[in-house]
Parts: structure tokens; sequence; C-alpha cells
């Protein structure tokens, strides 16, 4: 049983009543829906965009990039606006399929977001506001995740242009992650697409704690997680979750980070056969990005991207790509430069 069976520790200390609960919200949910073959599998909205007052600025997330990524896409023409796919919002009930009700309603109060989001003003601010500005575009992030999956299934990959948010578990939020989209994709993947066996490759600059404590001691889940150990979140309990841990110093190279993913790529081919590939895919790695404090190049970033869509192509395993964290201005460009590295390699098609 999957560690976060304790989110519905209020409700049943029962498994099979936990298992059927869980199960039950999957089917019933309306994140699923079919996806006309006009549309490519790149999900967006322009919900996903934050803008709060001004104090989005306050924290060093870029809380415009995802809607900058399409911008570019679309204006150089690698892609038309018209077959980008919109996901619904996550209700209460597709988060409940992970978060406990203890936990949601932490979120109606202001002063706990803004601990979560590292931005003390906002607890400040009536909820109501809180919850339209900022957790209503984190909650529509979420439903791209978990449709990213079924997506990915019928097409061979997906990518949502937001979501990744890696540092939130059942039971605690932190890292600007309020909700467990990670989580709740593999979770509906499980149900709806009748799949065991899933690959979390974790390659934002920092570890991934969230889904490691989240998947702690389910086999069906192996994690690859290739991050700075010297910065946050320094969660050593969930380190122990880890099957396959690379752990980078500050100020690691482009040539150094190659080296170290192509070792792991091959390690992770040997031990684990899965399904479908969850591709946590951070620009926090980026030379300059005052939090990940790496040394990756714009093309390398790139390269990167294009040695886990081979990964996962040349497998014929369905993957599925977050953006995740970047902490500069210029992680939109780099990202949509990667997209478009990826569609000139065949291993994408933006149409």
């Amino acid at each position: 049983m999957a560690a976060s069976s304790s989110s519905f520790s209020s409700l049943s200390t029962d498994p099979n009543s936990i298992e059927s609960l869980r199960r039950s919200r999957i089917l019933s949910s309306k994140l699923y829906f079919d996806i006309p073959s006009s549309k490519v599998p790149f999900i967006y909205s322009s919900s996903y965009d934050i803008s709060f007052l001004g104090l989005e600025k306050l924290h060093p997330f870029d809380s415009s990039k995802w809607g900058r990524v399409c911008q570019f896409l679309i204006e150089e023409g690698s892609m038309e606006k018209m077959r980008v796919v919109e996901p619904l919002e996550a209700s209460k009930d597709d988060l409940l399929v992970v978060h406990s009700e203890r936990y949601l309603e932490g979120l109606e109060i202001s002063a706990k977001v803004a601990i979560i989001l590292e931005v003390p003003q906002v607890g400040m601010f009536p909820n109501l506001l809180v919850q339209e500005n900022v957790l209503r575009p984190f909650r529509k992030q979420v439903g791209g995740s978990v449709l990213s999956g079924k997506l990915a299934i019928e097409r061979g990959w997906a990518i949502n242009v937001g979501g990744g948010f890696h540092h939130c578990s059942a039971e605690q939020g932190g890292g600007f992650c309020t909700y467990a989209d990670i989580t709740l994709c593999i979770q509906f993947s499980f149900v709806r697409l009748n799949i065991s066996r899933v690959m979390i490759i974790d390659l934002d600059a920092h570890q991934g704690n969230g889904h490691e404590k989240d998947f702690a001691n389910d086999e069906r889940v192996y994690t690859l997680d290739m991050y700075n150990a010297d910065i946050y979140p320094l969660d050593y309990e969930a380190r122990r979750y880890i099957n396959q841990k690379v752990e980078l110093v500050s100020g690691t190279g482009t040539q150094d980070y190659m080296a170290h993913l192509d070792k792991a790529l091959e390690v992770a081919k040997s031990n684990f056969h899965p399904e479908l590939v969850v591709y946590n895919a951070g620009t926090d790695i980026l030379e300059g990005d005052p939090l990940g404090r790496l040394e990756i190049s714009p093309e390398g970033v790139a390269l990167r991207d294009e040695k886990v869509f081979r990964f996962a192509k040349e497998r014929n395993i369905p993957l599925i790509m977050l953006t995740s964290g970047g902490y500069m201005k210029s992680s939109a460009r780099v990202i949509a430069d990667s997209l478009v590295n990826l569609s000139k390699k065949k291993l994408i098609d933006l149409g």
C-alpha cells in the first residue's frame, strides 16, 4: 500500500475501504475526457498564469512562464493555438483522491497558504482572493497533469506546460507546491488506464520529496531523482524512498551533468520496465538560477530533455512531461526552444 493511503486516515483505517473510496472518486472524476484528433497532446490554459496584485513578484518563481512558453511557440509558428488542449480544474473530490479533508481545509487559511508559497504577504488577504488568484490556477494545472496521463497512453507522449509540484505530498505542501499533482496523475493512471508500473524521472534541481513520500515502499513506482543535494528541501527521510538517487553538488556544469544523466538512464533501463514515464523537467538547473545553483547551459537543457524523450521512445513507453521549477525569466524561452528541438528530432509532433 502506498504511503499516500495516510491521506484517508480521518475517514477510515481499513485499507480496503480507503482503496474503494479512492477508486470511486477516480472513476467518477471528469478530469479525463476525450480529446479530438485535431488537438495535439499539449496541455495549457490561460488560467495557469498567476497574477495577484503584484504579490507573485515577491517569489523568485516566474508565475507567468507557462503562458510565455505557449506564446513563443504560437508566435513562431511551431504550434497553432486551436490545437492546444485545455484541461478542467481539479475539484475537491479529485483532490481527495490523495489529500485529506484536513489538508484541504488548511488551504482555506491564507496564512497556511502563505507558508507553502513562501510569500508571507499572502497571509494578509481574504482566503476567497487567495483561492481565486493562486489556488485555482494550481488546481487547473493539476487537471492538466492528470489528463496528461490519458493523452500519453493514447498518443505516446503528452506535455503539461504547468504542473510538476513535486514538493507537495498528501499531507504537506511546500516550496511553492500546494497540490500533489504527480501523485494524483499516477493514482488516476493506476485506476483509469489499468497500468501498474510507473517511472518518475525527476530532473528538477531540487529533490522531489513530495512524490517520494507518497509512494514510499510502493513497488509500482520507481523513482530516479537527480538533484542538487546542497539545497532545499534537504528531506533526508524522503531520500530513503528514492529508488535511484543521483546527488549533485552546487556548480555542476553541463558536461558532468550529462555524464551523470547518461549513466543514470542506463541503470534505470536495467532496473525497471515501466508502462508510463512521468518526467519532471524543471529548468532551475540553468546556469544563473538563484535557487537551483547548477550551471547547465540552455543547450544542455534541450539535450537533457532529448535524452529523456529518447529513453522512452526507444522502449515504446508513453511519457508525460511537466515543466516544474525554474526561477529566471529566461526559463520560458529555454523551454520553448527545447520543445522545438524535440519536434525537429521527431520525438514529439506539435503539428
